[in-house]
């Protein structure tokens, strides 16, 4: 196939981990525990001609469903992080050798999630990404970052 065809298929595949793994393991954690219930709610899957003329343009609608779009907006969050955090230490510290394979992946999480910071910082259309769950997910994405962040150079000290 083409270039393009398995960028697709590299952020499906991201997208089908980030989200639907995670979400299928904490169902089967919950039923095991006995806190949910089996259940099965079906979804709308019928599109609208908004819908349809955003596929034919090869742009994500993501107002199908926010729960999807949870995970996938903490793990750009998190690699956005990770690069800014990385490209810091190898300018200011010079552990570039350490630093480039870290790198490497957090640019290309990035680069095969463009569609995501598209969809939040740059299109205007009905197919974006809500602000009402992009700001409370990255806060607290940023919020656990710092927490994480002081956990770990709190170990350092002792």
């Amino acid at each position: 196939g083409t270039l393009k065809k398995w960028i697709n298929e590299q952020r499906i595949w991201m997208m089908k981990s980030v989200t639907c793994h995670l979400y299928g393991c904490l169902d089967a954690l919950l039923k095991k525990v006995g806190i949910r219930e089996a259940s099965f709610l079906p979804t709308n899957k019928l599109g609208n001609d908004e819908q349809t003329v955003l596929y034919q343009m090869d742009k994500y609608d993501f107002q199908a469903s926010n729960i999807f779009v949870v995970p996938m907006l903490a793990l750009i969050t998190i690699n956005i992080s990770c690069f800014f955090g990385g490209v810091y230490r190898v300018l200011l510290v010079g552990d570039c050798d350490k630093m480039f394979v870290q790198l490497f992946l957090a640019v290309f999480i990035i680069t095969v999630n463009y569609p995501i910071i598209e969809g939040l910082m740059i299109r205007k259309d009905k197919g974006r990404i809500s602000k009402l769950v992009a700001i409370p997910v990255i806060l607290a994405t940023v919020v656990l970052l710092a927490f994480f962040k002081l956990l770990g150079m709190h170990s350092m000290l002792y």
